[in-house]
């Protein structure tokens, strides 16, 4: 389906996996699903002083940036974030401003950090959503575990993943396109990078050596340049919130933008999608784009 409405729709419920897959995955349509994850004791349980008693000294990686954006282009690079391992308490003192630091901290890890690096948090929420598990036939791939500042944003792309974003506290903000506005939206070829810190303190963007270049969106889209990137002005986004107790669901190959309050806390679910028939038509999309680009 090429049409779509002007905004997400909730579900007041979680839904049958065979209702789920029927309405939502096959026709590759995002919802918000409410009282979905209310049995889960994370709700309740992971307040600040919580997560310092069953995590506190713990080593983690955290991603850490002078500007907020982690994997987004900055100075004509595709620059990575600084991953930092650092005891989790004293992330905590970051984010709770009891430390102040010029720079941004994001715990954003997406390679199921959950299960890899915070295991003791895991029995609060669920190994897998039955229900996906059931509909798709599979486990997920990854379950992630975000936490992290105002600051921290998530640039516009798009992953090959069904995705069901759970908000325990907080609120995230997304911003969203459908995969057939690909022709508007622009991507560019750019050199890898990462942040480093020189012995000042200051952060370096340091190339990375003999690495393929990376496609990315150089484009904001909450302040589009129209002037450089015209197209966009066609493309179609569809904003939403999704706050604490209620599940985001993102089809595969939907770009989103993400943004958040300060201190939510998410867990979210990477089941990897079907190369069909939407993969397929998607793949045709984006070389029609690239074709007519060059032309």
């Amino acid at each position: 389906e090429l049409g779509w409405t002007e905004s997400v729709p909730y579900l007041d419920r979680p839904p049958s996996p065979l209702e789920f897959y029927r309405e939502w995955v096959s026709p590759n349509k995002p919802c918000i699903i409410q009282n979905a994850i209310s049995h889960w004791p994370a709700l309740k349980k992971w307040t600040s002083a919580y997560l310092r008693e069953v995590v506190g000294p713990k080593v983690v990686s955290v991603a850490v940036t002078p500007n907020g954006y982690a994997d987004a282009v900055f100075q004509d690079r595709f620059v990575m974030p600084e991953e930092r391992q650092m005891p989790f308490m004293d992330f905590l003192d970051i984010v709770e401003k009891k430390v102040t630091s010029p720079n941004v901290f994001y715990v954003q890890k997406q390679c199921s950090n959950l299960t890899e690096e915070f295991p003791e948090l895991v029995c609060d929420v669920q190994p897998d959503i039955p229900w996906m598990s059931e509909a798709l036939g599979k486990k997920p791939d990854a379950v992630n575990f975000w936490l992290g500042e105002s600051a921290a944003v998530t640039s516009l792309h798009k992953d090959h993943y069904e995705n069901l974003y759970c908000v325990v506290s907080g609120e995230k903000h997304f911003l969203l396109h459908p995969p057939s506005d690909r022709p508007f939206i622009p991507y560019e070829l750019y050199q890898p990078a990462t942040y480093r810190v020189s012995e000042d303190g200051s952060f370096e963007i340091e190339d990375e050596k003999n690495a393929d270049k990376v496609p990315w969106i150089p484009l904001d889209p909450l302040n589009p340049n129209l002037e450089q990137y015209p197209e966009y002005a066609q493309a179609k986004p569809l904003q939403c919130t999704v706050k604490a107790g209620e599940m985001l669901y993102l089809p595969s190959l939907w770009f989103h933008h993400v943004q958040q309050s300060h201190g939510c806390i998410a867990v979210n679910y990477w089941y990897d999608m079907e190369y069909d028939l939407k993969y397929s038509y998607y793949q045709l999309l984006d070389c029609l784009t690239k074709t007519v680009k060059v032309l």
